[in-house]
């Protein structure tokens, strides 16, 4: 290469830096007067717009337009006053009273009714740091932004990305719009997709629902969301809790995942399990995964437990269903099923062998119905307990078909039995009181006298047979229209003939607490909840070598006037300046008549 070569692009490229170099300066593009004022600002030079004009200013893609700016070219720095335009291509405008602005970090702060707007939203703040290296624009002491499609949000501290379409508002964040209302103690929105990130304690309250959650998603534009730690959900006066939430408020429709907790606060019940859908609209819950519904009264409640639960009807009647191996458990009684009916408008609650119906008998005996009151076992095709449905006390007791009645002997190892077509109870203070067993009605009843000494077992068969409780236990045992029957010494009946055709002691599957309720349960194998990051409050919020930036970018001069003065104040031109200067129609600002 030839040394002139060398030299001529040694030359271009100087001149390509130095080209580079102009465009990082700050230029004045229109400024109809110009002067100096060596004592008020040193070192720079005093723009002033004229009757029809503003100044304009332009940096990089940027554009500026206000009443007054003073320049420091030396330092590349502009103090812009009085209806300060600032314009980044066609999409951000930003409008003040004042504005700094460093041409070597680019950063910009802007104060006194500052307005930033987009194609989509505008933040409404009194003092608005905005870094165009970055692109980034955030206030520190409260502000407002209005979105288009959401609505408008308030907080303490905001912080808007442009690129990203995304802006992040801490400390409390207030959004509203007509059809609900968000707070939170952070929320981060994206524009594009109007999707919020909820993180802390939060809220979400519309006309007929509340939604608490300590982290959470929400689509703003289609009224749906996820919700996570500590999720509640408020409605028609129930409560939903776990681990996660899903809720849609356009379809009525709610899902929650693991230690769902449903309370009907009207009712006074629970329902518990690990999965649930809830359907609002058509009054209706599906629960499953060690599915538990607790009825709440003041002195014993009663559980019902199965694999599935659905809970239908409006508040006032509702009908649960539990099925495939359900349960019952309260104090002083208990009972199996493979499922289980109750009719809150009525007080009935069935106990159902549903494969009966279906012709499908392949269960054999251990599906039927059973019911466990005290010492006596009793079962049935079909068993239906009557409660009131005011004072929640039970009333009577009813066996369809196949109606058999045991208990053990209160000594030997004999079983009392009584069987028929059907059975009849009857409760007093929730206390059974008496039982007939109608129809065909047999029994083996072991006798005792008063001292417990056995004297015969009693083997007869009747129309229909009467027992009276006292203290829980039969106290007396009437046969009406008997057939036959006799009572025989011990010794002198078979084992075989102590025992009723279709008797079977299922004593092994009663459950004496609440949790075992729960014992043939399959082993539980709970979702592991994926999910947004935990929150933490933000400490790092903005780059505070950043925003120093633009103090060590300022001129001497500024800071030296700026110590002078405990507060900042903009400098104020004479009143008289722009009397009688008309306005022009064609300019990007239009008010003059303010003081700056």
């Amino acid at each position: 290469m030839s040394f002139l070569r060398c030299i001529i692009i040694f030359c271009l490229f100087v001149s390509g830096l130095c080209r580079a170099q102009e465009r990082q300066q700050i230029s004045i593009d229109y400024a109809p007067s110009l002067e100096k004022d060596a004592q008020r600002f040193p070192g720079g030079t005093i723009l002033t717009r004229d009757k029809m004009d503003q100044v304009r200013i332009s940096h990089n893609g940027v554009l500026m337009w206000c009443d007054r700016a003073i320049h420091y070219a030396k330092d590349n720095y502009i103090e812009a006053y009085g209806n300060v335009l600032i314009q980044q291509g066609d999409t951000i405008e930003m409008r003040s009273n004042f504005v700094d602005y460093s041409g070597k970090t680019e950063f910009a702060i802007a104060s006194g009714d500052v307005i930033l707007k987009d194609p989509s939203s505008t933040i409404y703040t009194d003092k608005l740091y905005f870094d165009r290296r970055v692109q980034e624009a955030y206030y520190r002491d409260s502000g407002r932004v209005e979105q288009d499609t959401t609505g408008t949000i308030t907080s303490r501290i905001g912080r808007y990305y442009m690129e990203a379409k995304k802006y992040q508002f801490v400390d409390s964040v207030h959004l509203v719009n007509e059809k609900y209302t968000i707070d939170s103690q952070q929320l981060d929105f994206y524009s594009n997709s109007s999707n919020a990130y909820l993180f802390g304690p939060s809220t979400i309250v519309s006309k007929d629902s509340r939604i608490y959650c300590e982290r959470g998603f929400y689509d703003t534009k289609r009224a749906l969301g996820y919700f996570l730690k500590d999720a509640k959900l408020y409605y028609n006066n129930s409560i939903v809790e776990g681990d996660s939430l899903y809720f849609d408020r356009g379809r009525n429709y709610a899902s929650a995942v693991n230690h769902i907790k449903v309370t009907d606060t009207l009712n006074k019940t629970v329902v518990r399990g690990h999965f649930a859908e809830i359907y609002r609209a058509q009054d209706s819950m599906y629960i499953t995964k060690r599915a538990v519904v607790v009825g709440l009264q003041d002195n014993d409640s009663i559980y019902i437990h199965s694999d599935t639960i659905k809970v239908v009807g409006p508040p006032d009647s509702r009908i649960t269903k539990a099925y495939y191996n359900a349960k019952i458990f309260k104090s002083n009684l208990a009972g199996k099923a493979d499922s289980i009916h109750t009719d809150q408008a009525t007080g009935i609650t069935q106990l159902i062998n549903l494969k009966r119906f279906s012709g499908a008998e392949a269960f054999g005996k251990k599906k039927d119905p059973v019911l466990w009151h005290i010492d006596n076992q009793m079962t049935g095709d079909t068993i239906v307990l009557v409660a009131n449905p005011n004072t929640e006390t039970l009333d009577s007791l009813k066996v369809f078909r196949n109606a058999f009645v045991v208990s053990k002997d209160s000594i030997g190892i004999g079983f009392n039995q009584i069987k028929g077509i059907t059975l009849i109870g009857l409760f007093e203070d929730n206390a059974l009181y008496q039982v007939d067993v109608i129809k065909n009605a047999e029994s083996i009843y072991y006798m005792r006298n008063e001292s417990g000494e056995l004297i015969g077992i009693d083997v007869s068969k009747s129309g229909k047979i009467k027992m009276i409780f006292e203290k829980n236990a039969v106290e007396e045992l009437i046969k009406i229209k008997q057939i036959g029957g006799k009572s025989y010494p011990e010794e002198e009946i078979e084992e075989r003939d102590r025992i009723l055709r279709g008797f079977i002691w299922r004593d092994d599957e009663r459950p004496l607490s609440v949790e075992d309720l729960f014992k043939d349960d399959p082993e539980l194998d709970l979702p592991i909840i994926k999910g947004l990051a935990p929150y933490s409050p933000q400490t790092e919020f903005f780059d505070e070598n950043r925003i120093n930036s633009i103090e060590s970018a300022k001129p001497e001069e500024v800071k030296a006037r700026e110590k002078e003065d405990e507060v900042k104040k903009p400098v104020q031109m004479p009143k008289d300046f722009f009397k009688n200067i008309r306005k022009s129609k064609n300019k990007p600002s239009t008010d003059t008549d303010n003081d700056f």
